[in-house]
């Protein structure tokens, strides 16, 4: 039986690790996001991705700091 649209799209999801998420953020937020993607040529999902992870490193680094003090 054939699969549908959405079946194959379902299973290449899965296959890669990825999921839908929205979000409502501001059009400037929205505008900075694309502007970041088109200088670097990245998709925005990898502008998103990299701020989050540079995020977190800024955070754990700052507990980091307040455990050695």
């Amino acid at each position: 039986m054939a699969k549908t649209q959405a079946q194959i799209q379902e299973r290449s999801d899965a296959k890669r690790g990825v999921r839908a998420k929205s979000y409502k953020l501001p059009e400037t937020t929205i505008a900075l996001i694309a502007e970041l993607a088109e200088q670097t040529g990245l998709p925005q999902s990898a502008v998103i991705t990299a701020a989050v992870k540079m995020l977190k490193q800024q955070h754990e680094a700052v507990w980091m700091y307040i455990k050695l003090c």
